[in-house]
């Protein structure tokens, strides 16, 4: 960014600001907008140092847009819009409570999004392989209740398998992809204003920080340890003041495998029993190897919603039941009318 992009970049964040704060419901984070307002508005007289003529300013037409949904719909709906462009301090929409444990040292900044990271690829992997389950499973219902035919409801089987595993390996590297450039983006623009007006960078973070419930001065000592280590403080400005978890940004290229490999491992447990038998016997195992899957994924998944294994079980075994029940009724019909 040149210095004019640079100024405009500032004043676009300082009117956004000011929209927060006029529509934001809790006073603290209503004085922080405001605040911040004011602090892009020093900043970007520091773009124009050098270049002191006039520089008239125009919200631009998708700033306006994004001012007018947050004005309508809330700052907390706009989190991820708000982010991408650089709105700072979005951590304190988390909810009246602080989102995570205040730091009170470098080594803090960032420790609790860290050891959440396994929890979080294992969620994903289960819920990946239950997609896969259910889906394909339905799916081979579906056609065993049009025909009887064995190599048909294989082929229809492995088709499935297959192409829901590169559909959902292709979503996850976009996704993840989308993710990387936004934070990279971001952190680059960070990087650069760190820079060139340190003392401002960190007093915004002070300010988020006592809107999150620290007194104004223990927060402005927090802000000037972390920014005693540059990288921290960077570290510590992406996720105040952007909302970025940089450590939950991982490779896309590894998100996609797995992506695959989750759900191709749920597809395949329905394929399985055609692979080793065929006609009734082989859709009877199907079936009863499916059922046994659902309730076991229903059972994990509980690990997560805190719920019984035993009622997650239960849930899943009836919810994927009907998926498959209903696709076999309506593939039983056609094969009616088409027979």
């Amino acid at each position: 960014m040149d210095a004019h992009e640079s100024w405009t970049h500032e004043k676009e964040s300082a009117w956004l600001y000011r929209v927060l704060a006029e529509s934001e419901p809790v006073p603290e984070h209503r004085a922080l907008f405001a605040k911040l307002a004011e602090i892009s508005e020093a900043q970007a007289a520091v773009w124009t140092r050098n270049d002191p003529g006039p520089h008239p300013f125009e919200p631009s037409l998708r700033v306006r847009v994004v001012g007018a949904l947050a004005r309508r719909l809330g700052a907390r709906r706009m989190r991820g819009v708000l982010a991408a462009m650089k709105v700072r301090g979005l951590s304190v929409l988390a909810g009246p409570a602080p989102a995570h444990a205040m730091p009170r040292s470098i080594d803090d900044v960032g420790a609790r999004h860290r050891s959440a990271k396994s929890a979080g690829g294992l969620r994903a992997a289960v819920f990946g392989a239950n997609d896969g389950l259910v889906s394909n499973a339905s799916l081979m219902l579906g056609v065993a209740g049009a025909t009887d035919e064995t190599a048909s409801i294989l082929l229809t089987g492995v088709a499935g398998m297959l192409a829901g595993a590169f559909s959902m390996a292709a979503g996850e590297y976009v996704s993840v992809r989308s993710q990387r450039e936004l934070y990279e983006q971001q952190i680059a623009a960070e990087r650069k204003e760190l820079a060139e007006y340190p003392e401002q960078e960190q007093a915004e973070l002070a300010l988020i920080y006592v809107a999150r419930g620290l007194e104004p001065d223990e927060a402005k000592r927090v802000a000037a340890r972390i920014f005693t280590d540059p990288e921290q403080a960077l570290d510590a400005l992406a996720r105040e003041e952007l909302g970025l978890d940089p450590g939950s940004l991982g490779s896309p290229s590894v998100a996609a495998l797995a992506s695959f490999a989750a759900f191709a491992a749920g597809a395949l447990v329905p394929v399985a029993p055609f692979l080793l038998a065929s006609g009734g016997t082989a859709l009877s195992a199907s079936i009863a190897l499916t059922a046994l899957a659902l309730f076991a994924v229903g059972a994990t998944i509980s690990l997560f919603t805190g719920r019984s294994a035993l009622y997650g079980g239960l849930r899943m075994l009836a919810i994927g039941g009907g998926a498959g029940l209903a696709t076999w009724a309506i593939g039983s019909a056609f094969g009616v009318a088409l027979g």
